[in-house]
């Protein structure tokens, strides 16, 4: 009997020489087991693109071994379906409720979209943690792909935001701009289902048509192929009840790109130092308590400088305006080395009127520096703007 291991020796002359068997013996070794840092309660909305958000600051901060519960809060701006965005905006609509959560200790940190947020900020609350900022531009979304240059005069395009609409007509006064609210995919929809239907009757009528018609169009697909082809949004646009029939809607690549949507729909991207962006679109805030530890956790967790500096400088000068929601304002930062390159823009409500500039601010002072170019708009006449704009707002 051979025993285990060992070289066999009755192999006769001239055969290959058969390797030395080796044995292993396991050795078990202890590992540790990872332990977190702590649990975080993160608030957030609901909606699809909210709960997008907030799972990507959850994805990060899990990275960095925190246990993370989301918590969905019903904001009163989502109760509310019938008030323009502007006049939600006024008292932060989509936002308080989040923050309630966290006051009242429901939460450990709230998600926004930063351009959501009013700038007076409860004094017992901090912006935590901006993570890394999405594009701030905004997109011209149609059906068949048709530029800004291109739309047709009296085209109907939808935006409930005052800055989109005096924007849009400065640029296109002969446009008619009507309003348009609901989540993202809902928006999108509502763009999508007029063409779409007309699109469906033509397919069901060619398949139930009289065959001799020879004005009859033709397809290469059945009804049944074409709806099978379709994604889930066209479908849903397919039942949706049509009130407005619009050419265009105006949304944010951020919003568009976090909700999955970009690859789905036609657009062209405008321009933001024409079509200047709210302050903060494109970006996400996290806020928290103002007791040191939960707000540096986050911080060192999620924070990425460059876009704190660029939205500090959007935020401030918005603030130091006092437009809030209430009227046409767009202000872009982007850091270029040691300065802070700004295009701020006012307008009338109509896009008929404006005050516009831009100019480089020292990254080492960059708050007092917005705050100075803020008062130098405000001189110019954006202040008389504003007021216009709030006078019609409060009507």
């Amino acid at each position: 009997m051979r025993q285990a291991g060992a070289v066999r020796s009755d192999i006769g002359a001239g055969a290959a020489p058969v390797p030395e068997v080796v044995t292993f013996s396991l050795v078990a070794v202890e590992v540790p087991v990872m332990t977190t840092r702590g649990r975080l309660r993160l608030a957030t909305r609901g909606s699809d693109l909210a709960l997008r958000q907030a799972a990507t600051v959850r994805e990060t901060l899990t990275d960095r071994r925190y246990e993370v519960e989301l918590r969905e809060v019903e904001t009163r701006g989502d109760r509310i379906t019938d008030e323009l965005i502007h006049r939600l905006g006024r008292t932060g609509a989509f936002v308080r409720g989040l923050d309630e959560e966290v006051l009242a200790g429901d939460a450990d940190a709230a998600v926004h979209s930063m351009k959501d947020m009013p700038t007076d900020f409860p004094p017992d609350l901090v912006v935590g943690g901006i993570p890394e900022r999405a594009s701030a531009a905004d997109l011209l979304v149609t059906p068949d792909g048709a530029s800004l240059s291109e739309l047709p005069s009296g085209a109907v395009v939808g935006t409930s935001s005052l800055r989109r609409k005096a924007q849009l007509l400065a640029e296109r006064p002969d446009l008619a701009v009507e309003p348009l609210r609901g989540n993202v995919d809902t928006r999108v929809e509502k763009l999508l289902a007029p063409g779409l239907q007309a699109d469906h009757e033509r397919r069901l009528d060619a398949a139930e048509g009289d065959e001799s018609d020879d004005d009859a169009p033709e397809f290469d697909q059945s009804v049944e192929a074409w709806f099978d082809g379709l994604a889930e949004i066209e479908r849903r646009a397919l039942e949706r009840e049509v009130d407005v029939e619009y050419e265009a809607i105006v949304l944010a690549e951020a919003g568009l790109r976090r909700s999955g949507l970009l690859h789905r729909i036609e657009y062209e991207r405008l321009d933001p130092t024409t079509f200047v962006p709210s302050p903060g679109q494109g970006a996400i805030a996290i806020t928290t308590r103002d007791d040191g530890d939960t707000a540096d956790r986050i911080r060192e967790a999620v924070d990425h400088p460059r876009t704190r500096v660029e939205t500090t400088v959007e935020r401030t000068i918005l603030s130091e305006l006092g437009g809030g929601c209430i009227a046409p304002i767009g202000v872009y930062a982007t850091l270029q080395g040691p300065y802070v390159h700004v295009t701020a823009r006012v307008l009338s409500g109509d896009g008929d009127r404006e005050v516009a500039d831009k100019r480089d601010l020292p990254v080492d002072d960059h708050v007092a520096a917005a705050a100075a170019f803020a008062d130098s708009l405000a001189d110019r006449g954006a202040d008389d703007l504003i007021s216009e704009a709030r006078e019609v707002t409060e009507e």
